[in-house]
């Protein structure tokens, strides 16, 4: 993958005056101007306000007539935008200074120096969190899956990402339902998130004044206070479909890996990982039920050369000559994790999902007294019951 660089004729930006502002985003809302066309403009004439003040001329030898044409006409919605933006830049921090907001345009010092290795970078990026924070892809894992994981597979992200945490990485994922918002509650639940860098990083499909899934504002309000949220995406925008796999491309490199935790074989998750291979970058895969759809992707991940992990451990073991980190086992001031059981009926169990027959039929015992030791197993978070009247074991990863 050639590295993308940054033209020279860009000097890096201090904080935006609102005529700067209104000249990106007018550069980011011109039909037709993408990142590539945007980054042409740049190299070639500079800031976007030097290439506004072009001739059609000049703007046509370098992006073609019809383009040059749509530079020289003003987005209708150029000025709401501006005022939106302006608003959102300037809304008093309820929370402290720390949290704070920003546009992160190429040249930036705030602009993540990954990003400049792929392909097609944002040409300006809103971010919302700790800029204080010392954050780096080198130390960065992304984690994703499937918006619809088993008990297991949620338990299994939220398990990892609190250790990776726990040993120093920032988990970085998208804040969608399932695996994702699993993996952004560990990376924060670890001892000391948010202190030293950045505990967690969200990549998100729309405007930063939204949040999608609306079940997730309480958790994106506590990424943004130990971590970052991040788009590319316009203020205002909506959880269009066709920017959530778009995203995907931040997500795998913004980190020096990305763990595919539990993906169907049609999961866009299955997405970052092949972005993350044509960047060079590990891919990790967690393996599962041979009987489990939402195992199939990471099964087929793992044919395909991704790496078999089954620990937290294994992952810091491979990435160690990149990260750094100390590959053993991470302390905890956690709560301890709970007495291996020697319950009969979880020995039943094994660890595929079962229906009430087949586990009376395994274990022997009366409906009733089956029914009442699942109900207790369950309350205790070692059985999960799963749709279709099946139950699984439950196993701390």
């Amino acid at each position: 993958m050639p590295t993308t660089v940054l033209p020279a004729t860009v000097p890096p930006a201090a904080t935006l005056s609102s005529d700067e502002l209104a000249a990106w985003l007018r550069l980011q809302l011109t039909p037709g101007i993408g990142n590539i066309h945007a980054r042409r403009l740049l190299e070639a004439f500079g800031l976007p306000q030097a290439i506004f003040c072009e001739s059609p001329a000049r703007l046509t030898e370098v992006v073609g007539a019809p383009l040059a044409q749509a530079l020289r006409q003003e987005p209708a919605e150029l000025a709401m935008q501006v005022a939106q933006t302006l608003a959102w830049l300037e809304q008093p921090q309820e929370d402290g200074p720390l949290l704070q907001r920003r546009i992160a345009t190429l040249g930036d010092p705030h602009y993540p120096a990954a990003l400049l290795d792929t392909a097609d970078p944002p040409l300006l990026l809103y971010l919302l969190g700790r800029s204080d924070l010392p954050w780096s892809a080198q130390t960065s894992l992304a984690m994703v899956g499937s918006r619809n994981p088993t008990p297991q597979g949620r338990l299994n992200a939220r398990q990892f990402a609190r250790s990776l945490r726990e040993a120093g990485l920032t988990i970085v994922s998208g804040l969608a339902m399932g695996v994702d918002g699993a993996a952004h509650e560990g990376a924060l639940e670890g001892p000391g998130a948010g202190e030293g860098q950045l505990a967690t990083v969200a990549v998100v499909g729309t405007g930063l004044d939204r949040v999608y899934p609306k079940e997730h504002r309480a958790l994106a309000h506590r990424i943004a206070l130990q971590g970052m949220l991040i788009s590319e995406y316009p203020l205002g925008t909506p959880p269009l479909a066709a920017n959530f796999p778009r995203r995907n491309r931040l997500i795998a490199g913004l980190s020096c890996g990305t763990l595919v935790v539990e993906a169907a074989l049609q999961s866009g998750s299955l997405i970052t990982a092949r972005l993350a291979v044509e960047l060079g970058k590990e891919v990790f895969a967690i393996p599962g039920s041979i009987h489990s759809t939402q195992a199939r992707g990471c099964h087929a991940l793992i044919r395909q050369g991704a790496k078999l992990v089954e620990s937290a451990q294994d992952v810091l073991e491979d990435l160690h000559s990149i990260t750094g980190l100390s590959p053993s086992r991470p302390a905890s001031s956690g709560p301890p994790p709970p007495v291996e059981t020697t319950h009969p009926l979880l020995t039943a169990m094994a660890h595929e999902p079962l229906s009430l027959e087949a586990l009376q039929a395994l274990s022997g015992l009366p409906t009733a007294s089956l029914q009442a030791q699942l109900m207790t197993l369950e309350l205790e978070g070692q059985v999960a019951r799963l749709p279709g009247g099946l139950f699984q074991r439950l196993v701390r990863a």
